[in-house]
């Protein structure tokens, strides 16, 4: 895996977990509103998307980013690396967030309703390690559903700058 990739990776990894720590309550979110979020470019998502709708295609569009999303639980649940961190978390919730998120930054038609990145993750003490599981966790999971390499990368493009906001140790 190259550095970006296992820093993009890490970066969703890290937020798989806090997002799942934020899911542990049994209320849906709120429908996604049909404007961008007020944050700045990409808003509470944490990125701006990308232009166009080539790599949302790329993932196969909803359908196929729901697969991706219901994969990554799936893995990361059981990994006995990080599956500790999902203990308790409304599992619906926070695959609705995922795939609300991917979708939003490949270029879909999809708001993200969660929190912002940074809140997100405050307090959790996520380190490396956690990302680095989650990674692989999530490479194994776009290339199960078949995603081009390309696209991938992509997204993880999107998803490196936000370790900075997420990792705490």
């Amino acid at each position: 895996m190259t550095m970006l990739r296992q820093l993009a990776a890490a970066s969703l990894a890290v937020g798989v977990i806090a997002a799942g720590r934020a899911c542990a309550q049994d209320q849906a979110p709120a429908p996604a509103p049909l404007s961008p979020p007020a944050l700045g470019p990409g808003g509470a998502a944490g990125a701006a998307p990308i232009a166009g709708d080539a790599v949302y295609k790329a993932f196969h569009e909803q359908a196929g980013i729901q697969r991706v999303i219901d994969d990554l639980i799936a893995r990361v649940t059981t990994d006995p690396r990080i599956g500790q961190h999902f203990k308790g978390v409304n599992l619906k919730r926070l695959n609705l967030l995922l795939t609300q998120q991917v979708c939003y930054l490949t270029g879909g038609p999809c708001q993200y309703t969660g929190d912002d990145m940074r809140s997100a993750h405050a307090g959790l003490g996520l380190r490396n390690s956690d990302f680095n599981a989650l990674a692989e966790d999530l490479q194994l999971a776009m290339d199960k559903e078949g995603v081009a390499f390309s696209a991938q990368n992509r997204l993880l493009a999107k998803l490196a700058p936000m370790q900075r906001q997420i990792v705490t140790k």
